[in-house]
């Protein structure tokens, strides 16, 4: 299962970010974890400096913008195969 982390304080595009990757997760049925991260005091841990950001099992994928579709796919896909 991968655990999946939004960052960011709840602007537009972080509930953009988060739908987009909802719709993936959905699209792809596979078991995720999304969660919603508001504490800009954790966005450092994962060398965030402009939201929103996605964090895929612990590992920044993106950062200040909203990765398409295909990228989340990305993402997500290329972390499957790793684990």
């Amino acid at each position: 299962m991968l655990t999946i982390k939004i960052l960011g304080s709840g602007c537009a595009n972080c509930k953009r970010l988060e739908q987009l990757t909802r719709k993936v997760v959905d699209q792809l049925s596979i078991e995720a974890e999304v969660v919603k991260v508001t504490d800009p005091t954790t966005y450092s841990d994962y060398g965030i400096l402009a939201t929103p950001g996605l964090v895929v099992n612990g590992k920044t994928v993106s950062s200040g913008r909203i990765p398409s579709m295909a990228e989340i796919t990305t993402y997500l896909t290329n972390e499957l195969a790793s684990s």
